[in-house]
């Protein structure tokens, strides 16, 4: 018989719990900002607030994880959107499309992490080693297929997409996705 209670069963559950913590603290700030209470970050997980505070025991500390369990996942996505895109341009438009998301998430970190500027500068060079690579990769097979530029690099189209979403904080009548669509065909090569 097998023992369901050990310690791997308590880590694995540990790491579901956390996983959906990170889930719901990131769609919970999305909608509510991360100021947001911890009581319904800890309702949209399906936990006690006190699971919350054992994970993590300050709002900076949840904030950081959620934004580096969201730049993982956006970073973890581009291969297998070149793998199951139709084209490398479309592998590319999903992944921006998917990093728009991420971006969206980011709102208020910087508030958020004002009192230690030291995390924050961690964060941003965290987001920029795991996000351009990814990025490069998709510009690249795009550019080698012959669907977009070769003259794209990939640091300053993220720098690009993020100021296009940075209207969406302040006018809900602002497209950022529109726009970043329009950034994103403008790369492509016509013939």
């Amino acid at each position: 018989m097998t023992d369901t209670t050990g310690p791997a069963r308590r880590r694995a559950d540990a790491r579901r719990n956390e996983q959906a913590l990170l889930d719901a603290a990131a769609a919970v700030f999305v909608a509510a900002g991360v100021e947001a209470p911890v009581r319904d970050i800890a309702a949209a997980a399906g936990v006690g607030v006190g699971t919350v505070y054992r994970h993590f025991p300050t709002r900076a500390d949840l904030v950081v994880a959620v934004y580096r369990h969201q730049v993982e996942a956006c970073a973890e996505a581009g291969p297998t959107h070149l793998a199951e895109a139709a084209n490398p341009y479309a592998a590319l438009t999903g992944w921006v499309d998917q990093f728009v998301d991420l971006l969206v998430t980011k709102h208020g970190l910087a508030a958020a992490l004002r009192a230690d500027s030291a995390q924050f500068d961690a964060l941003h060079t965290y987001f920029v080693d795991r996000l351009v690579p990814v990025c490069a990769r998709l510009l690249d097979a795009a550019a080698t297929a012959g669907e977009i530029r070769a003259d794209v690099d990939a640091y300053q189209l993220l720098r690009g997409v993020g100021n296009l979403c940075v209207g969406a904080d302040s006018d809900p009548s602002y497209d950022a996705r529109r726009l970043v669509g329009l950034l994103l065909d403008g790369l492509r090569v016509r013939t």
